[in-house]
């Protein structure tokens, strides 16, 4: 198994935690989609990393990778085995997928005015703020349970810092500062990141 991974893209690390909190043996390919083999890229009809290869089976979507190697490799699951709940946790990804990555994304391009980044910044960490209540309730990302939604939540916060947001340290946030500082110690996230990413945290 190839995992062909951006080394600072949160796609490629929300993967990457999988693989590490499985402890799944794959060699990890670091690199830039401009640096990676043409042959390689082709597989996604995006040319965008990141790329899983497994025997004959060729994956471009990061969710997708997700769910397959939680299939493949069940233990520990990292989706909840009643359908309800496994319902809600996919209903969560898209959350993050569709309202909140491309708004990271825009920020970490930093092609637009600094007037219209700023507006961006703002709604993102609005958006944030606003479910840090639901973790006095919930150790985990709506649940009590690590799972794929905090596989991809956490890539997110780790890069606040590195596009101009910070958490205010405050009574609101303190659940949400809490969830934070235990998935950053978690072996699985710090085993996922890559070089480059640890630098991040420094911004």
């Amino acid at each position: 198994m190839i995992l062909y991974s951006d080394r600072d893209d949160h796609y490629s690390q929300r993967v990457r935690i999988v693989l590490a909190e499985k402890d799944i043996t794959a060699e990890i390919k670091e690199s830039k989609p401009e640096q990676t083999p043409e042959d390689v890229l082709s597989i996604s009809p995006y040319h965008k990393l990141p790329i899983l290869v497994d025997r004959d089976l060729a994956i471009h979507d990061p969710s997708v990778m997700m769910e397959y190697l939680d299939e493949r490799f069940p233990h520990p699951p990292l989706l909840p085995v009643y359908p309800v709940a496994r319902a809600n946790s996919r209903t969560l990804m898209l959350r993050v997928e569709r309202e909140w990555c491309p708004i990271l994304d825009t920020l970490i391009a930093a092609e637009l005015p600094e007037k219209e980044l700023i507006k961006l910044r703002e709604e993102l960490l609005h958006e944030i703020s606003s479910i840090a209540p639901t973790f006095k309730e919930f150790k985990f990302f709506m649940s009590d349970e690590f799972t794929l939604v905090d596989c991809c939540f956490a890539p997110i916060l780790w890069r606040l810092p590195s596009v101009g947001i910070r958490l205010p340290l405050n009574r609101h946030l303190k659940p949400l500062l809490d969830y934070q500082k235990s998935i950053f110690e978690r072996p699985g996230f710090l085993d996922s990141l890559s070089s480059l990413e640890r630098d991040l945290k420094s911004d």
